[in-house]
């Protein structure tokens, strides 16, 4: 799947000061948590972009998230990245919203407006981007979280299964009904690239 989702469109690594203001801001300062959580908000954004269809939900999504992140910062024990602990979070806002629209019944789906560029990204690397949301948009739901969590997030296939609260097996075939429709469909964008 590395030529499908590539480097460019992983979530960005984060600069190294990074670790102090994570300990500051767990003790409750606030000055560092509002820097550490305006550092994480592209990150945020940008994962949630890709698990929901649409632009319509995402800002509300993140803040969700973000809100979650900001409470969860006392009790981060600092056990791996704070950036894969703050994915984390944010897939789980991001699937709870999603249960309470199906719950209402409400549909998600709005024309997309954009992904916010990674810092320090390049106009080719935003493309990219951009055409691969818009790929994951066309994939259901359970296929588009399956490939978003597997090799955005790097979540093995146990961890998206107690994620997901579905079976191994069912993470699996999600995985690749995903990735063939992804390869498809970026199989036929550059058939069309070449042949206009």
């Amino acid at each position: 799947m590395g030529a499908i989702i590539t480097s460019e469109a992983r979530v960005t690594s984060p600069p190294p000061d990074l670790a102090p203001r994570v300990q500051a801001a767990a003790a409750g300062d606030r000055a560092a948590a509002e820097s550490l959580l305006a550092e994480l908000l592209p990150r945020i954004r940008n994962l949630v972009r890709y698990l929901v269809r649409g632009d319509r939900d995402v800002d509300d999504i993140a803040q969700e998230a973000l809100i979650a992140i900001a409470r969860g910062l006392p009790g981060y024990r600092g056990e791996g990245s704070v950036q894969a602990w703050a994915d984390r979070i944010t897939a789980r806002a991001t699937f709870a919203h999603l249960r309470r629209c199906r719950r209402d019944d409400e549909q998600v789906h709005l024309p997309d407006l954009s992904v916010v560029p990674a810092p320090g990204a390049g106009p080719e690397q935003y493309a990219s981007r951009r055409q691969m949301v818009r790929r994951l948009d066309d994939l259901p739901h359970e296929q588009r979280h399956a490939l978003v969590l597997h090799h955005v997030l790097g979540l093995s296939v146990p961890e998206i299964a107690r994620e997901l609260e579905v079976s191994p097996e069912t993470v699996r075939s999600r995985l690749r009904l995903g990735k063939a429709k992804l390869r498809a469909a970026l199989q036929t964008d550059a058939a069309t690239e070449v042949d206009p």
